[in-house]
């Protein structure tokens, strides 16, 4: 499959995503390269807002964003971000939160989780689901109506799979689940992963890395790591799966969106052709993020 021309030019200065030997990586440096946002100018703008606000929700730190000045309660928008359940935040991700409260006009929800290793699985997954659940306890302190959806981008889509079942097996209806080039299953043997193994962004080895500092020592099969490994997927709210074309974690989203599919969820997976991986979050470097952040929002303010 063709690169996209954007794509080309960006692995050009980004062949990798951690872009640094692993054997480095200890404590030090990784929370030395949380400081630090190489990629920030191209994140997007960060659009002054009538409502921001940094809250917890049972200790879980959040940031609540709202496009308009009025008060009535809106459908709610819950957003995990990327990481790889090791970098990644919410002042990182301030300008998609921002964007997708103007795109939806929904109250978006952005979710510190806990990161690894320091706190290693189920920690994300515990608080992701903490969130979630206060969101139905306490509408009113989030401005919500009850309609609620998620989204979630790569290890922030698992959160939102995983929390989607949970909600699930409780009884807790979800309008929808965005999951954007989600980590699905954690035995990554699917073809994209020899494919893209190396050279287009998010390396075969590095997700293995992601996945030792989260989940060492973990049952790899437990579905709160590989939600495709669930055995039913029947009930789970409608989805959408976006999929990155030259991207290991591609097969197991496009297999989970099958598996939806067979079990009667109703869902739309779309693959962006010749897309590296992370492409979502970087609307001033892919067109193709503009594009996805259109198609996410359209299928959102439907559902909600």
């Amino acid at each position: 499959m063709p690169l996209h021309p954007q794509a080309r030019e960006y692995l050009t200065d980004y062949p990798s995503d951690l872009n640094t030997d692993l054997a480095e990586l200890d404590l030090e440096r990784i929370q030395e390269m949380r400081a630090h946002d190489g990629l920030a100018a191209q994140r997007g703008p960060l659009p002054q807002l009538p409502h921001v606000r940094d809250e917890t929700a049972e200790g879980v730190p959040v940031r609540i964003y709202r496009a308009d000045r009025g008060d009535e309660p809106l459908p709610v928008v819950v957003y995990f971000h990327g990481g790889g359940w090791v970098f990644g935040s919410v002042r990182r991700n301030d300008a998609l939160g921002r964007d997708l409260a103007i795109r939806t006009g929904a109250v978006v929800v952005s979710v510190d989780y806990r990161l690894a290793p320091e706190h290693p699985f189920p920690g994300a997954a515990d608080d992701a689901w903490t969130v979630l659940r206060d969101i139905f306890a306490r509408p009113a302190f989030y401005q919500s109506n009850g309609s609620i959806a998620l989204v979630g981008d790569s290890a922030g889509g698992n959160l939102a799979a995983v929390a989607a079942w949970q909600a699930r097996d409780a009884g807790l209806r979800l309008a929808h689940q965005v999951l954007i080039y989600p980590v699905l299953d954690t035995r990554q043997d699917t073809p994209s992963y020899t494919e893209f193994a190396k050279g287009f962004g998010l390396d075969a080895e590095e997700m293995a890395w992601f996945v030792r500092q989260y989940a060492a020592g973990a049952d790899l099969a437990d579905p709160r790591l590989s939600p495709l490994r669930l055995p039913s997927l029947a009930g789970l709210a409608p989805a959408t799966v976006l999929t990155a074309g030259c991207d290991v974690l591609r097969d197991e989203g496009e297999r989970y969106g099958q598996r939806l599919v067979e079990a009667g969820v109703p869902v739309e997976v779309r693959r962006f052709e010749g897309a590296v991986h992370s492409f979502f979050g970087l609307p001033r470097l892919f067109d193709q993020a503009v594009e996805a952040r259109d198609y996410v929002a359209a299928r959102l303010r439907t559902s909600l």
